[in-house]
């Protein structure tokens, strides 16, 4: 995990997101993976994700919400 500044990154909550800060934000900020942190942490701690296992992530819960 990294610590990344917020004000470097522009994040983004999903649309299923009910607006109640208990979900994911992801910020578009680099080329080679995505910075994924918990709304309710804003200045906490980052998980950095490769594009490939985002995409692989995104696939498979389409999938199951599809179940």
């Amino acid at each position: 995990m990294t610590n990344t500044p917020p004000t470097v990154l522009t994040w983004t909550k999903s649309s299923y997101s009910g607006g109640n800060n208990d979900c994911l934000e992801v910020a578009h900020g680099t080329a080679n993976a995505l910075p994924v942190r918990d709304s309710k942490h804003p200045t906490g701690p980052t998980l950095t994700i490769p594009h490939t296992a985002w995409t692989t992530f995104i696939t498979s819960v389409k999938t199951t919400e599809l179940a």
